[in-house]
């Protein structure tokens, strides 16, 4: 199956977490390495502190409030 045949994913924004991406995904990140996720539900760190990057690790949780996203 490419790309083109996937269904679009669905985003759900976490207040102060991650972004939640329902269905298989692919995440370039900023030094052009592909991350693909064909678990039913990814999270995608969205605070940068993650050690697992671009996957969430729950660090978010470990930073002041007013320094989420």
């Amino acid at each position: 199956m490419t790309a083109r045949d996937r269904p679009a994913p669905r985003v759900r924004m976490c207040a102060g977490g991650p972004m939640l991406v329902h269905g298989p995904i692919s995440i370039e990140s900023e030094d052009g390495v592909v991350h693909e996720s064909t678990r039913p539900v990814s999270a995608v760190c969205r605070c940068g502190a993650t050690s697992r990057a671009p996957w969430c690790d729950g660090t978010h949780r470990l930073l002041p409030e007013k320094s989420r996203p």
